[in-house]
C-alpha cells in the first residue's frame, strides 16, 4: 500500500508540475505582441519541458516540392527573422527533411543515422533520437519542428501528442501575430497615400472665402475619413458677380475623393466664365456620366448660384441637392431655393438644369449644406436634422462666421463622441 501511495503521489507531483509549466507558458504567449519574440519565449519552455541537444524548424510555403527551407536552427549564431529575412534561409532540396515535412504526419524515430550526403547532414549529423512535429495550414504541413537528442530512445511517447498538440496552437497564434503584423504595416502604408490624397484634395478647396459686397460667407469642410467626396467652390465672375457652388459625391473615402477632384476639374475646365448655372450643371453631367459614371452606381448632387451685388440676386440650379435653407430675419420666415431641381449629375447625359432667381434682403441668412450634417447621429442613432439647424438660424443678431460656428457647435453638442459617418460642408451667407 505504501509503495502505491507513494507512486500516485508522486504522478500527482509530475502533472502538477507540467501543469504550472504549460500555463506559465500560455500566459506569456498572451501577453507576446511581436512574433518573433514569442516564438523565443515559446522555444525556452518548451526546452524546460522537452530538453533537446538541438532544434530545427522548416518551412514549405510557397515551394513545391522537393524544396524547403530552414528558418530556425539552434546551431545558428544570429537568430534570422524569416519572415522579414527570408532572402537568408537556407534553400535545400530533398534528402530526409524533405521527406519529413512533405510526408505530412508525426513522427518519433529512436534512432536515426543520418547519410553524410544528405542535403540537410550538417544540421542533423551527430543526432540519433527525433521528435518530428509537422505545423499544419489549411489541412497540409507548411511548417515543421524537428528536436533531436544524441543519444537513442531519447524521447518519452507519453508527452509526445501533448507536444504536437501544443506547437500547432503556438504555431497558429504565431501566424495570426504575422498577419496582424502585416496588416498593419499595410494599414499604415495605405493611411499615408490617403494623408498624400487628403493634401492633394484639400488643395483643390478654396483657400479662403472670398470677401463679396452686401455678402458675408463662411465655409466648414470636414471628411469623414482621410480625404471624402464634398466639394465647394468660389467663382469670380464677370460684372462683380460670383458663383457659389457646393457638390457632394455618393459615397466615401478614396473613390468618392477621386470623383471629387474630376467634378472640380470639369468646373474650372469650362469654355469661359461658369454661367448661367444650369449650363454649368449640364456640363458637369455630359462629362460625369459619358466619361466617369456610366459604369458605376455613382452620382453627384449639386446646387450652384451666381450672387449678384448690385441686386442681391441669386440665380440657381440645382441637380439633386439639398435645397438651401434661407432664414428671412425681417419678418422671422424660413425658405427653401428649390423652385428647381433636376436630376443628380452623371445619371443621364442629357439631362439640362433649369433656373430660377431669388432676391434677397439684407438680414437673410443663406445655408448650403451636404447631408453629412443633417445626418449626423448621436449615441442613439438619431439624426441631427433640419429642425435643430433651423432653430440655430434664429439667431439673427451674428455675421456669417458667428453664425457657421454656432451650427457647428450645435452639431457637435449633438453627436457627442460620435464619429462622423459622411462627409460634412456647410456654407453660410448673411445678406448685409
Amino acid at each position: 500500500m505504501n509503495a502505491i501511495s507513494d507512486n500516485a503521489a508522486g504522478q500527482v507531483i509530475e502533472w502538477r508540475e507540467r501543469l504550472r509549466l504549460i500555463v506559465e507558458t500560455m500566459r506569456e504567449m498572451s501577453s507576446q505582441t511581436d512574433p518573433q519574440e514569442m516564438r523565443r519565449a515559446y522555444a525556452e519552455r518548451v526546452r524546460r519541458i522537452i530538453p533537446t541537444d538541438a532544434s530545427l524548424s522548416l518551412s514549405r510555403r510557397e515551394l513545391q516540392a522537393p524544396y524547403y527551407r530552414i528558418t530556425r536552427s539552434t546551431t545558428w549564431k544570429r537568430d534570422i527573422n524569416p519572415w522579414k529575412e527570408k532572402d537568408l534561409l537556407p534553400l535545400l532540396k530533398g534528402g530526409i527533411l524533405a521527406e519529413f515535412i512533405y510526408g505530412d504526419e508525426p513522427r518519433l524515430i529512436d534512432d536515426l543515422v543520418v547519410p553524410p550526403d544528405d542535403p540537410a547532414a550538417e544540421y542533423l549529423e551527430g543526432y540519433r533520437s527525433f521528435l518530428i512535429i509537422p505545423q499544419y495550414d489549411r489541412g497540409v504541413a507548411l511548417n515543421m519542428v524537428v528536436l533531436m537528442k544524441r543519444e537513442p530512445a531519447a524521447f518519452r511517447r507519453e508527452q509526445f501528442p501533448e507536444i504536437v498538440w501544443m506547437t500547432n496552437l503556438f504555431g497558429r497564434v504565431t501566424y495570426s501575430l504575422v498577419l496582424a503584423d502585416q496588416l498593419k504595416a499595410a494599414y499604415e502604408s495605405v493611411d499615408q497615400e490617403m494623408r498624400v490624397v487628403a493634401d492633394i484634395q484639400r488643395s483643390l478647396l478654396p483657400a479662403k472665402a472670398p470677401k463679396i459686397p452686401t455678402i458675408g460667407i463662411a465655409a466648414h469642410y470636414q471628411t469623414s475619413h482621410r480625404a471624402g467626396g464634398d466639394y465647394y467652390d468660389f467663382f469670380s465672375l464677370p460684372d462683380g458677380r460670383w458663383g457659389l457652388l457646393i457638390a457632394d459625391v455618393s459615397g466615401h473615402g478614396t473613390p468618392a475623393a477621386v470623383l471629387m477632384a474630376i467634378t472640380h476639374s470639369l468646373a474650372h475646365s469650362y469654355g469661359g466664365p461658369p454661367t448661367p448655372p444650369g449650363e454649368l450643371l449640364s456640363h458637369l453631367n455630359h462629362h460625369l456620366s459619358s466619361r466617369y459614371t456610366s459604369y458605376s452606381d455613382t452620382f453627384v448632387t449639386a446646387f450652384y448660384g451666381i450672387y449678384d451685388p448690385a441686386d442681391r440676386s441669386l440665380v440657381y440650379a440645382s441637380a439633386g441637392h439639398n435645397p438651401p435653407r434661407l432664414k428671412r430675419c425681417q419678418d422671422g420666415s424660413l425658405a427653401l431655393l428649390d423652385a428647381v431641381r433636376g436630376l443628380p449629375l452623371g445619371i443621364f447625359p442629357g439631362e439640362s438644369y433649369k433656373e430660377a432667381v431669388h432676391h434677397l434682403v439684407p438680414g437673410d441668412q443663406l445655408v448650403l449644406y451636404t447631408d453629412g450634417l443633417t445626418e449626423a447621429n448621436n449615441s442613439a442613432g438619431e439624426m441631427f436634422g433640419l429642425a435643430r439647424l433651423d432653430k440655430v438660424l434664429e439667431n439673427c443678431s451674428v455675421g456669417a462666421s458667428d453664425l457657421l460656428r454656432s451650427v457647428l457647435a450645435e452639431v457637435e453638442a449633438f453627436c457627442g463622441d460620435q464619429p462622423p459617418h459622411d462627409d460634412r460642408t456647410l456654407l453660410v451667407a448673411k445678406i448685409s
